[in-house]
């Protein structure tokens, strides 16, 4: 796959299934995940790749702390479920260092770039994925039973696998909706 094919044809499928990314493919994914914009140098990010008997680790996670944090019920049974939507899931961090010249904001945008690059390398590689956030990543429980401190933001989990259906999403948007000239 070309790089103009991959920019124009990418697109999020939540139907995934077995197998998930080779060790090679990971790796790939991994380097992509480096190459982002990186404002200062400072590499403001941390990966943690979840497969295995990991993302039933993750269920439990995600099951705790939405019943100490008193989550709804719909949330609260649905919990230990999540991860096994997809055999890996990497999880993306923003771990905030204070810095004169480089914001909250640029770290976490360039850990979100990082996201769209691994989903990128993922579908270079004929495999697919869904970017995913809400709740647990933002649940000050979940980041602390992941290690993670108060001022690291989840950027977000990325689900990973070989798409179980082949189905090409329309076209949404019109560049000439969005773009003018000033």
């Amino acid at each position: 796959m070309d790089a103009i094919e991959l920019l124009t044809t990418r697109q999020s499928d939540s139907n995934l299934s077995f197998p998930g990314p080779s060790q090679a493919q990971l790796e790939i994914i991994k380097k992509a995940a480096l190459k982002v914009p990186d404002h200062g140098g400072l590499a403001p990010w941390k990966f943690i790749v979840v497969q295995g008997e990991g993302r039933e680790r993750l269920g439990e996670i995600y099951h705790q702390a939405a019943v100490s944090e008193h989550q709804d019920e719909r949330t609260i049974s649905r919990a230990k479920e999540l991860p096994q939507r997809a055999p890996m899931i990497i999880i993306a961090v923003s771990p905030y260092q204070e810095h004169p010249k480089v914001p909250r904001i640029e770290q976490i945008e360039s850990a979100a770039c990082s996201v769209f690059a691994m989903q990128q390398a993922a579908f270079a590689q004929r495999l697919s994925g869904v970017w995913r956030t809400g709740y647990f990543a933002q649940s000050p429980k979940v980041k602390s039973l992941l290690g993670l401190n108060e001022q690291d933001e989840i950027v977000g989990y990325l689900y990973l696998g070989t798409p179980t259906v082949a189905c090409t999403k329309p076209v949404r948007h019109k560049a000439e909706t969005f773009f003018s000239d000033l």
